[in-house]
């Protein structure tokens, strides 16, 4: 038996723009330009699945994992519009689609953290990533920058180089949701690389949700820093205790965090 997906376009009022119905795949297409206000939404009959969802055609997919029988994405307007490419959501004729995950794409071993579809404020779609600071609470320093899958590092402020900033706060710490559990052997770490305005971190350490706890030695440089391990299932991670270097600059920050692993029915 198939699952019911139902895509939806709401205006602020909620009233439904637009609509599309089918089990497991669909399309929807959408003319008119985005007023403020308007949201995607993904109705879903079955919780605890997998769908492949690309909410714009200028927008990367997003392989999520859906644990309430709707998920709300609200098109960004204004400051919010900036950590995203200016393609995204922009202008006449909108192509999104649906689609039902199949069994061998769920449980091939991939990056797991990342979500271009993650949201501030999230309606059970995983992974999902929060902060306890995000610089000046912008946009372009939002936690959700550092799975949203875009690794470009030179610089900072607008797409492509949103991270998330931690606002010189020395206690910052950064949380990372799968929404169930997964098996998990590897991270790869991207810090931002803007020198001589940024700083960057000598070490930070991760705390699993099955409570053991990595340290991660960190240098001055634009390229991945990855770290292996045994197998552990686990279904958050934090990242913090993060030690600053001893550049001058007070302004170190993250652009991407990838976990790799993948979801077993037996887990």
């Amino acid at each position: 038996m198939g699952n019911k997906l139902t895509l939806q376009i709401r205006n602020k009022s909620g009233e439904v723009l637009a609509e599309n119905c089918a089990e497991d795949c669909l399309n929807l297409y959408y003319s008119p330009v985005y007023e403020e206000g308007d949201e995607i939404v993904l109705k879903t009959e079955q919780t605890g699945v997998y769908v492949r969802m690309k909410l714009d055609d200028a927008m990367d997919e997003a392989f999520c994992y859906l644990t309430e029988e709707e998920f709300i994405f609200r098109i960004p307007f204004g400051e919010k519009r900036t950590s995203y490419s200016p393609r995204v959501f922009s202008g006449e004729r909108h192509l999104l689609h649906v689609c039902m995950a199949r069994e061998e794409e769920w449980t091939a071993y991939r990056n797991l953290a990342v979500n271009p579809a993650d949201q501030h404020v999230h309606y059970g779609c995983f992974p999902h990533a929060s902060a306890n600071v995000e610089t000046r609470g912008e946009a372009v320093f939002a936690a959700r920058n550092a799975i949203d899958g875009v690794t470009e590092n030179h610089s900072h402020g607008t797409w492509p180089y949103a991270s998330w900033g931690i606002n010189r706060q020395d206690d910052a710490k950064i949380r990372l949701e799968f929404g169930r559990m997964v098996e998990i052997d590897r991270m790869v770490i991207y810090t931002r690389a803007d020198f001589p305005h940024d700083n960057y971190w000598v070490s930070g350490t991760f705390r699993f949700s099955d409570g053991s706890v990595l340290k991660m030695p960190l240098t001055k440089t634009d390229r991945p820093q990855e770290i292996t391990f045994p197998k552990k299932k686990v279904e958050w991670i934090t990242l913090d205790e993060l030690i600053k270097g001893d550049d001058p600059s007070p302004f170190p920050a993250l652009t991407q965090w990838e976990v790799w692993g993948q979801c077993e029915k037996n887990l």
